[in-house]
């Protein structure tokens, strides 16, 4: 172990940046850490009014400084953002000049880099994509077949340059990785079913990881999937309750996390908007109504387009499989910190269930018109919300286990999709107004306005 040939992403060399054609901005709303290597390049250019502009705009870090404060793992020095919150070095048409004049040479680590993810993983680079792009989000979604012909072998763990532990948890952190991908792309059932399997494999393996991993690890995995091969859970799975308020709640309150802790751009507005618009939110909306609109929206509009497009949500999942280290996360991987698997499932089901949840209210917005565009845009502005923000995964896990969701069952209830007249119905009372600017009053879960912005994502 690990097998002859291991599935690996392959799909981020087909990005290419589309440049002044893309409908977003990189650095907008965020920080743009500078490491001390790049920067002492800069004092190398030979463009002087260049040189000092970037030196102009540099902030060296005071002692103390982190990386939520924007500065990267180096915590060296950022760029000071302009009033409209973008970087200096932007032009008018929305490239960098460092870039333009000088090349990518002369770029920070940061810029050159994103929204490429690159991990190293018993001495190979894998790079995944982040979602916060525009472009790097079509080339992910909406492939027809994102993981097709990436399978390449990997060379002995004994050449890798890890010591003998590192070797043993890079082996088995591969072939757990690998059942992982293969179960969520399995479509003999239901996503929602499949997602609960991957909790059921994550519990487990937990539980044997107190014993001799290495002895029982690879009998496990064998039997996990002859059984989702027979068959044998779907019964259990059938009886596991439905309750699309609660689900709904765990989405309204997700969504509304970081507003005070990060910049609300107008393209994440629009979203919300648009979300809460289409399960029909308002001034006199209540959890009740709100998750009857929401239960119509996605039986009418979005399960049906997600029927016809399966690999959307399937490869979201594998791109933020790749991108987390999932099932291990990269504390656990990298810095030898105590593995959860349990625990790292609830933060990949939590950041599922946001991404659907918007989903599905945008899809009641656009009705029949609902198409790939409007996926691309959502996943897109919310993934630039949510997903470098260093604080959300911990804050949507505590989330999860304040409102009992940690659990199987609870977690069941997130994924579980609904079928009409079939969703719990509890009584619940009027709910407070939104705060946030441009979007609409009455939904639940999304309060007050932001305050600093995200940074920029670190590359390891």
């Amino acid at each position: 172990m690990p097998p002859s040939k291991q599935i690996r992403p392959a799909y981020a060399r087909d990005f290419q940046c589309i440049g002044s054609a893309c409908e977003d901005t990189c650095c907008r709303g965020w920080s743009v850490p500078i490491d001390r290597k790049a920067y002492e390049k800069v004092q190398s250019l030979p463009d002087v009014d260049l040189r000092t502009l970037i030196n102009d705009a540099v902030i060296l870090a005071p002692a103390g400084a982190t990386s939520e404060d924007g500065y990267g793992p180096e915590h060296f020095a950022k760029i000071k953002m302009t009033e409209a919150n973008q970087c200096v070095l932007l032009t008018s048409d929305r490239l960098c000049r460092a870039h333009a004049e000088c090349g990518e040479e002369f770029l920070f680590h940061v810029c050159a880099t994103y929204p490429r993810v690159v991990h190293s993983i018993a001495g190979i680079d894998e790079t995944t994509l982040s979602l916060s792009c525009p472009e790097a989000a079509r080339v992910v979604l909406l492939k027809p077949t994102l993981l097709a012909q990436v399978q390449q072998p990997i060379r002995a763990i004994e050449e890798s340059r890890a010591d003998e532990a590192a070797q043993a948890l890079q082996s088995r952190f591969l072939a757990i990785r690998a059942a992982a991908l293969r179960l969520v792309r399995n479509r003999a059932y239901p996503l929602w079913q499949r997602l609960f399997l991957l909790g059921v494999f994550c519990r487990r393996l937990d539980e044997i990881a107190s014993s001799d991993i290495d002895h029982a690890l690879p009998s496990f995995l064998v039997d996990f999937e002859s059984t989702i091969a027979a068959g044998t859970l779907r019964a259990a799975m059938a009886v596991l309750p439905v309750n699309l308020e609660a689900q709904l709640d765990a989405v309204l309150l997700l969504a509304g996390m970081l507003l005070n802790k990060s910049n609300v751009t107008p393209r994440f507005v629009h979203c919300i908007n648009t979300f809460a618009t289409g399960i029909g939110n308002g001034p006199n909306a209540t959890l009740e109504t709100l998750t009857a609109g929401y239960q119509q929206a996605h039986d009418r509009y979005f399960d049906p387009f997600a029927r016809r497009n399966p690999q959307i949500l399937e490869n979201y999942l594998v791109n933020t499989i790749f991108r987390c280290w999932f099932p291990f996360g990269r504390a656990g991987l990298l810095e030898g910190e105590p593995i959860s698997m349990t625990r790292e499932f609830a933060q990949l089901a939590a950041q599922f269930a946001l991404m659907r949840g918007l989903l599905v209210g945008v899809a009641g917005f656009h009705r029949q018109g609902f198409s790939s565009a409007h996926v691309v845009h959502t996943v897109q502005s919310a993934s630039k919300h949510f997903e470098h923000h260093p604080e959300f995964l911990s804050l949507a896990y505590n989330l999860l286990v304040e409102k009992g969701l940690d659990s199987a069952i609870g977690l069941a209830t997130l994924l579980r999709n609904v079928k009409p007249g079939v969703a719990s119905r509890v009584p619940r009372p009027a709910v407070p107004a939104m705060d946030v600017p441009g979007a609409p009053t009455g939904i639940p879960g999304l309060p007050g306005p932001p305050a600093r912005p995200m940074t920029q994502p670190q590359q390891p």
